[in-house]
C-alpha cells in the first residue's frame, strides 16, 4: 500500500471533493480516480460513491479515516526526527486574520522563519469562520482568528493573543460633512466601505447602524484592508476597523475617529488548533513565539 494513495484519500476527505484534491495535489483527476481505485482494490472495499454530483465516503470510507490520520502522522513525526529546529523540513498550515497577518504577525513570521529556515509555511489571509472551519476539520495545524465568532467547541485548543479597540474612521473632509453617528433615526448619504459580510468588525458596526436606525448609502465591499484605507483617506467613504489597523494614518492626520456609542468596544484574538493534532517542534516553537509577542 503506498503512502501517496492514502495522503490523496485524506486530501480527498478534506478538501470535499476529488476535483478540489487534485488542485491541491497538483494531481490531474485521473489520477486521483486511479490512486483511489487502487486502494479500493487493496482494500476489498468501496470507499467512495456518488451521490447527484458528489463523491462523498461511504460507511468504509467513514471508517477508514482515523487510521489514515494515524499513519500518516507517524510518517510526519519521523520527518521530524532531527532535533535541530534549523534542520527541520516540515511544514506549517496557519490561517490568519487579514487585519491581525498585516499589522501583528510580520515580526513572528520573521523570527520563526529565521530559527527554522527549511520548514515550508502554507500561510492563507482567512475569514475568521473559515479559520474556525478548518481547524475542526483538522486540515489547518494553528489559526489566529477573533474570538467573536464563537462555536470553539471542546476540539479546539485556544491562547489568548490580545485585545483591540475598534474605530470608525474617515478623511477630516468626511468628518466635517458626518460628524455625527450617535443621533439616531438618520440617513447619511456616504458608504461604508468594509470587508465580506463574514467580517468580523463589519458585522459589530452593521448591528450598531440597526440599533440606532441609522442607514448609510450602501456598502463597498473589498478584500483589502490597504485598498479600504486608500479609499477612506480619499474621501469615498467611511470604515470601520481595528484601531491597530489605522493608528498610523490617524497619527498622521490622513484619518480622523468619529465617535460613536461603542467606541470603547474591544475585540478579542486568540490562537488556536485541533486538540487532536500533533504538536511538531516547528509548531510548538511557533506558539511560543505568539505567546511571547
Amino acid at each position: 500500500m503506498e503512502l501517496k494513495y492514502l495522503k490523496t484519500f485524506q486530501t480527498i476527505i478534506e478538501e470535499g471533493s476529488f476535483s478540489k484534491a487534485a488542485e491541491k495535489l497538483n494531481y490531474t483527476q485521473s489520477t486521483i480516480t486511479f490512486q483511489i481505485g487502487q486502494l479500493e482494490q487493496e482494500l476489498s472495499t468501496k470507499l467512495f460513491e456518488r451521490i447527484g454530483r458528489k463523491m462523498l465516503p461511504t460507511k468504509a470510507g467513514e471508517q477508514l479515516c482515523p487510521y489514515v490520520r494515524d499513519v500518516l502522522l507517524s510518517v510526519e513525526k519521523m520527518h521530524w526526527f532531527e532535533k535541530d529546529l534549523a534542520k527541520y523540513k516540515g511544514d506549517l498550515k496557519l490561517g490568519i486574520g487579514e487585519t491581525l497577518l498585516c499589522y501583528q504577525m510580520p515580526s513572528i513570521l520573521k523570527k520563526f522563519h529565521q530559527t527554522a529556515p527549511n520548514t515550508k509555511l502554507f500561510l492563507q489571509s482567512m475569514n475568521c469562520y473559515d479559520i474556525r472551519d478548518e481547524l475542526l476539520k483538522g486540515s489547518l495545524d494553528f489559526g489566529i482568528f477573533y474570538e467573536d465568532v464563537g462555536g470553539l467547541g471542546e476540539n479546539i485548543v485556544t491562547l489568548p493573543f490580545g485585545k483591540y479597540s475598534l474605530s470608525l474612521v474617515a478623511s477630516p473632509e468626511i468628518k466635517q460633512l458626518f460628524p455625527d453617528f450617535i443621533t439616531p433615526n438618520k440617513n447619511l448619504p456616504i458608504p461604508f466601505i468594509i470587508n465580506e459580510q463574514r467580517c468580523i468588525f463589519r458585522q459589530i458596526f452593521e448591528k450598531y447602524l440597526q440599533q440606532k436606525s441609522i442607514l448609510l448609502d450602501y456598502t463597498i465591499e473589498l478584500w483589502s484592508i490597504h485598498t479600504i484605507k486608500s479609499l477612506v483617506k480619499n474621501n469615498v467613504g467611511i470604515s470601520f476597523l481595528p484601531t491597530f489597523a489605522v493608528q498610523d494614518e490617524i497619527n498622521s492626520g490622513e484619518l480622523v475617529e468619529i465617535e460613536t456609542d461603542i467606541s470603547d468596544i474591544q475585540i478579542s484574538a486568540i490562537c488556536g488548533y485541533n486538540k487532536n493534532r500533533w504538536i511538531s517542534p516547528a509548531m510548538d516553537y511557533f506558539i511560543k513565539l505568539v505567546n511571547n509577542s
